[in-house]
């Protein structure tokens, strides 16, 4: 029976999308000033840590491309932050429905908080799993098995949540079934490929489905 539910945060509870994009649009006009980046340059960024996006790029300058990156993100974050549509409530509903919940994210911890504090969830998170609490990032199964650790959880009865191939491989690393959310920005061709257990169209969706593995939809 699934009683625990893991959710990645940036593209899947809240809509960080404009910031991310416009914090890395920043970033890398300054670094690399002769160069236009494109949204479809940009959106494998979306996922990974920016140490290992920004590494991967420029090996000499990546701490300080990281550092610049997070002081516009920080400084830009509440004003380009948006909510989804019904998510939060549904977070809510699924909350007061009695499952034990958890976010598991690949960004660091203060500025996750900032983003769970700013919608008022904080309440409804029994733990949060950041970049920095971990020594291996999603989709190793370290951050999954941490978040269940804290939850008193199992693999059997636990899922992942989440818009990315760090989210969806992640958790099936760590032998949980799979939710992929149907308002990724990388489109449902990229989600399906990944073949998760159930691509979600809205949170009712995923409350149904809920149901129908627990062996309670009416």
């Amino acid at each position: 029976m699934i009683r625990t539910l893991l959710f990645d945060l940036d593209g899947t509870l809240i809509d960080t999308n404009p910031l991310i994009l416009k914090s890395f649009e920043h970033t890398l006009s300054y670094y690399y000033p002769d160069r236009t980046f494109t949204e479809a340059e940009l959106l494998p960024f979306i996922g990974p840590t920016l140490e290992k996006s920004f590494s991967a790029m420029n090996a000499e300058e990546w701490k300080e491309m990281v550092a610049f990156y997070r002081s516009y993100n920080i400084a830009m974050h509440d004003a380009l932050v948006l909510e989804y549509p019904g998510v939060l409530d549904g977070l809510r509903r699924l909350h007061e429905a009695g499952y034990k919940m958890a976010v598991v994210t690949s960004k660091s911890r203060r500025v996750a908080l900032r983003g769970i504090e700013l919608f008022g969830l904080t309440s409804l998170f029994d733990a949060v799993i950041a970049a920095d609490d971990v020594t291996e990032e999603k989709p190793a199964v370290e951050p999954f098995e941490k978040a269940m650790q804290l939850l008193g959880a199992t693999a059997d009865e636990t899922i992942m949540v989440g818009d990315n191939d760090t989210d969806i491989l992640g958790g099936k690393n760590a032998g949980l079934k799979t939710v992929a959310v149907g308002w990724a920005i990388k489109g449902r061709a990229y989600l399906e490929a990944l073949e998760p257990d159930v691509i979600i169209d809205s949170m009712d969706h995923l409350a149904a489905w809920l149901e129908e593995q627990n062996g309670t939809a009416n």
